[in-house]
């Protein structure tokens, strides 16, 4: 990402890390849009380096809302698909550490061998709590009453 970083006039912008990055998404970028983007990246850092509406950019999420605010993320769609890429990595990696921070402490010693589908629920319970808030008790109870018979009373 920080090769893609406006801080100090593009200081550590470095193409061969950015073409290496797109070799990773390979489903988001094929071979021709690789070369594509190759020429897309001189383009982009020649005519991004002299603006001066770039100058005093703090990072990337500034950078990404300064090209969609003057359209340059047009002039530069595979650029602007390699920093969106760089962007979403971000919240996805969070995402996942604070679902292995849930599973850890939902996975005690003494709940060692619940099955992989209870695992998933009490997951989804843990990770995504503020969905559930708004969810009536009532309304759970009365669906999971249609969708099979019980031995117990919910």
């Amino acid at each position: 990402m920080a090769a893609l970083s406006p801080c100090d006039s593009f200081s550590s912008f470095d193409k061969t890390k950015l073409l290496k990055r797109s070799e990773i998404y390979k489903n988001d970028f094929d071979d021709s849009e690789r070369v594509q983007l190759n020429g897309q990246l001189d383009i982009y850092y020649h005519s991004l380096l002299h603006d001066a509406r770039f100058f005093n950019l703090k990072g990337i999420v500034d950078l990404s809302r300064l090209l969609v605010e003057i359209g340059k993320h047009l002039s530069f769609p595979l650029v602007y698909k390699l920093l969106k890429l760089a962007l979403v990595l971000l919240v996805v990696t969070t995402t996942i550490e604070r679902c292995f921070s849930t599973m850890k402490f939902l996975k005690t010693d003494l709940r060692n061998r619940i099955c992989d589908d209870f695992m998933n629920g009490a997951l989804i319970c843990s990770v995504e709590k503020e969905a559930l808030e708004n969810v009536k008790t009532e309304n759970a109870i009365t669906r999971f009453r249609k969708m099979k018979d019980r031995r117990g009373e919910l």
